[in-house]
């Protein structure tokens, strides 16, 4: 159930003096120097906390990642992958049923720790291939449930072994819409699949008879990633599906001449296709500044945590965002806000929330952070002093409040 709140002498970004922050019913109803001021008794029945200045950022949001694949929660397990894409995919196939892969326990564990952290609404890439069927999509479903009231989850249908090459994916991934996906995933149309042609036409049929969105994995680098950005781009217009499409890592963007940068971003700006980044290992990054200027919706996300593709991750949106920020080499306070918008607005937009932030009429989802500014925030990474959900504190000091209610169903 929404919840009622005033959280007092509130440190907000964009504002000068402290702020008062009142959630009523799960959203928040006022901002001001002094909400109950007028009529105090109006707030007799809502609970109040005090921050004392402390910093107080809307709820983070994980845009990519992989919670089916985690091994988090469980006895470590030493990474064995060759370097390559094509060995961590071959890696996790071999490895995950014999690891109890997907785990809805391992997801709801990890979705738990994630909310203590302040994140508020996740979009997770689930593997769908005929090998597995639809035992991710369904095993994520239940980690959801098991943190309702945390987290909001949202599933991508991701064929990660690929959609032509593998007969039968194509099925699976419209019966995973029927099953809660919401997006389609894709992965490399040509450097996966050989057939960008194929998969593209498939994926973009599909999404627009039943209204889903889009999010691919495009790694392919160079002239080749670049000139599957045109073919995303033609069809996401053509499909009339501007701001519903998004490109994930898009390591084109960081391998390219210059001129051929600015090219592919003002393509993405013109036909309405986001950018999730994920700031991983020596992957080449998109430009936040470039992007941020020109117009392009850019969200970041953890990728894998803690699985069969690498042992690090954490969930943590405000470190991702630090990751974002360090590998675009930003070091002015303004800049490295602009990373952090990735885990919050861009995000938001991404996932076409209507109402989103610090503002009357967004949901009442609240992270308090020991800061006084988002720069310093995204830097030092403190522990989060208190997490809201829907009005209601959720965790304190990066524990959750009541963790042994919240366990995962038997």
């Amino acid at each position: 159930m929404p919840a009622s709140l005033l959280v007092r002498q509130a440190r907000l970004p964009g504002h000068d003096d402290l702020q008062d922050v009142l959630v009523r019913d799960g959203r928040i109803a006022a901002i001001g120097t002094s909400v109950a001021a007028p009529r105090p008794d109006v707030l007799d029945d809502v609970p109040v906390e005090d921050v004392a200045g402390a910093l107080v950022l809307p709820g983070l949001i994980d845009a990519h990642c992989h919670v089916d694949k985690t091994l988090w929660g469980g006895p470590w397990v030493p990474h064995a992958a060759g370097p390559r894409l094509v060995d961590r995919i071959a890696n996790e196939r071999d490895r995950r049923t014999d690891l109890g892969l997907p785990s809805p326990e391992h997801a709801a564990d990890l979705l738990r720790h994630m909310a203590a952290l302040g994140t508020t609404r996740v979009r997770t890439h689930t593997d769908v291939d005929p090998a597995l069927g639809l035992a991710g999509i369904e095993s994520v479903a239940k980690a959801a449930d098991a943190v309702r009231g945390l987290v909001d989850v949202e599933q991508v249908a991701f064929p990660q072994d690929g959609v032509i090459r593998r007969p039968g994916t194509l099925e699976l991934l419209e019966a995973a819409l029927d099953a809660g996906a919401t997006t389609l995933g894709g992965i490399d149309p040509a450097g996966v699949d050989d057939d960008p042609l194929g998969q593209l036409d498939a994926l973009f049929e599909i999404a627009a008879r039943r209204g889903a969105g889009i999010d691919i994995h495009l790694h392919d680098t160079g002239s080749l990633g670049a000139w599957q950005f045109g073919l995303v781009a033609r069809r996401t217009v053509a499909f009339g599906l501007q701001g519903k499409v998004a490109l994930s890592h898009a390591d084109a963007l960081g391998t390219v001449p210059e001129d051929e940068r600015f090219r592919l971003i003002d393509l993405l700006a013109e036909s309405g296709v986001a950018v999730i980044t994920a700031a991983v290992y020596d992957v080449p990054v998109p430009s936040v500044r470039d992007l941020a200027e020109r117009g392009v919706t850019l969200a970041c996300g953890s990728d894998g945590i803690r699985d069969l593709w690498g042992p690090y991750g954490n969930g943590d949106m405000i470190e991702r965002a630090m990751h974002v920020a360090y590998r675009n080499g930003l070091r002015r306070d303004e800049d490295i806000a602009l990373a952090l918008d990735c885990a919050t607005t861009g995000a938001a937009h991404l996932l076409g929330l209507d109402s989103y932030g610090l503002v009357p009429g967004a949901p009442g989802d609240l992270v308090v952070v020991p800061a006084r500014t988002v720069a310093e925030a995204v830097v030092a990474r403190p522990t989060r002093a208190l997490v809201v959900k829907d009005g209601h504190v959720i965790a304190r000091h990066g524990e959750l409040v009541h963790p042994t209610h919240l366990e995962f169903p038997s």
